[in-house]
């Protein structure tokens, strides 16, 4: 057979529409996400699904799946195919599961080979991992990989990654970018990862959260990412001139109605005209909205030494070994703590945190702002509200809601509990939750995890201009680069 014969069998297969929505309308709670909106997708393609931190991108995965039920329209999925979801993070209540019992979990029925099958998909992943291990004691690094390799072992026909790069090291990234670009089934990435999605996407489902349709687009990532940019400021540019229209208009309906007689119809008519357009203004989508531009507030009266580390733990091959170290760190000192995925930067950082580090000492008195990339700083059960209100003792209600307010959490938002967020939303909480604490010390664990791209900047710039004591880790150079750290400690290298 001749590879243009082969081809175009190929491309036959690929033109058939595996998963479609038609019409679909779909309310979580009170909050409509979809509104009569339409998707394809074709077999064995790779689409991005973007859109807002909570616009409900994890929502059309659930749909995909069959976990939720649209109220109206249809979602049609071919018989006979399988589906498997990478999620973003691990089940809270899945925490306290080894790696065979998290395995072992997908599977209906009894599975007798399970641990070759278990060696062989973490080889894919790159993880060594001991089955009886449980979860809660991998880096989350770690368990990104195992959520992956959870979704392949089921060999599905459409596989659904959700912010899979999260916690990913480079090495990590880039494993599984060749992994996706050799990949011959369907999948559906949800991603802020601009660079990643770029080497594989063939195509743009963009989940509108103004009109609550999905967009299609086809070409690579950063096309349609510019191609949505041009088309935000084209109606931002269309409201400019009809907002001076309109003005202008009302002015001469002003004069005219004061002119009486024959003027007075020509003045209602023009009325009839402004009303028209008035009603061909388009009101500025929530996509254009970055956060708005904060400050972390520092500590009061902090002078000489802020923290001191002697000694940490490394990782390797799943020992933990002492290592000496000579860090201090003062007011404006930024450390940034480098190493691959399961050295043990998140546990440092858990220690430094609650003060159980070996070789560890923080000034009496010093107030921490603690950012997890789990967010386990946060009650789930609390409102954001409360969790705001707790962290703002000293701050009134004018100050928490303004606060709240730039990082994007409105009156809805500050009722609902911390579970029900997104995990863009819980990120944005952490660091309205950190401005109100005013720390002296500043820990930050992968704090671009699962944040829209639009915020980034604003983020790096807090950062850089926050006048304590800062420790980082971020697999992100891009967002490092826009901070300027004073000292670099890489764990790999001790």
């Amino acid at each position: 057979m001749s590879n243009r014969t082969t081809q175009n069998k190929q491309s036959m297969a690929n033109d058939k529409v595996i998963i479609r929505f038609n019409k679909v309308l779909f309310e979580y709670g009170k909050k409509l996400i979809l509104d009569e909106a339409d998707l394809s997708i074709r077999k064995g393609t790779k689409v991005t699904l973007m859109g807002q931190n909570g616009a409900g991108k994890s929502t059309i995965f659930q749909l995909i799946t069959g976990e939720l039920k649209p109220e109206r329209g249809s979602i049609a999925v071919d018989s006979g195919l399988t589906i498997a979801t990478a999620k973003q993070v691990i089940p809270r209540d899945q925490m306290e599961f080894t790696v065979r019992e998290f395995f072992e979990s997908i599977f209906q029925e009894k599975i007798y080979d399970t641990e070759p099958r278990i060696n062989k998909i973490l080889e894919v992943v790159h993880l060594s991992a001991p089955h009886d291990k449980t979860l809660k004691s991998f880096s989350g690094g770690e368990q990104a990989r195992l959520l992956l390799a959870q979704a392949l072992i089921q060999n599905p026909d459409i596989l659904l990654l959700d912010e899979p790069t999260n916690n990913l090291d480079k090495e990590g990234i880039t494993h599984l970018t060749k992994f996706l670009i050799d990949y011959e089934k369907t999948c559906v990435v949800i991603s802020h990862d601009a660079d990643f999605l770029n080497s594989f996407t063939e195509g743009v489902l963009y989940l509108d959260v103004f009109t609550k349709k999905i967009e299609q687009y086809t070409g690579n990532y950063l096309d349609v990412v510019n191609e949505i940019k041009a088309r935000i400021e084209r109606e931002r540019m269309k409201n400019v001139r009809l907002e001076k229209e309109i003005q202008h208009r009302k002015d001469q309906a002003g004069f005219f109605a004061q002119k009486g007689g024959h003027m007075r119809d020509v003045a209602r008519k023009m009325r009839e005209k402004i009303e028209e357009l008035e009603e061909d203004v388009v009101e500025m989508r929530q996509e254009d909205k970055a956060i708005r531009s904060f400050f972390i507030p520092c500590q009061e009266n902090l002078t000489g030494q802020i923290l001191r580390l002697e000694s940490v733990s490394v990782v390797k091959n799943h020992n933990s070994i002492g290592k000496k170290v000579n860090i201090v760190l003062k007011k404006k000192d930024r450390l940034h703590l480098t190493g691959p995925n399961g050295i043990g930067k998140t546990t440092l950082l858990q220690r430094l945190a609650t003060g159980r580090a070996k070789g560890e000492e923080i000034a009496p008195g010093v107030r921490i702002g603690y950012y997890r990339q789990d967010f386990s700083t946060l009650d789930f059960d609390k409102t954001v509200y409360a969790t705001l209100a707790e962290a703002a003792s000293e701050a009134g209600e004018q100050a928490l809601r303004s606060c709240a307010a730039g990082f994007l959490l409105d009156a809805d938002i500050l009722k609902s509990k911390i579970g029900v967020l997104s995990e863009g939303q819980k990120g944005l909480v952490a660091f309205a939750k950190i401005c109100l604490e005013r720390p002296g010390l500043l820990i930050l664990d992968e704090p671009t995890n699962h944040i829209n791209f639009r915020h980034i900047p604003v983020i790096a710039k807090a950062l850089d201009k926050y006048e304590g004591a800062m420790i980082l880790v971020s697999h992100v150079p891009d967002f490092v680069k826009q901070i300027k750290i004073t000292q670099t400690l890489d764990l790999r290298s001790l």
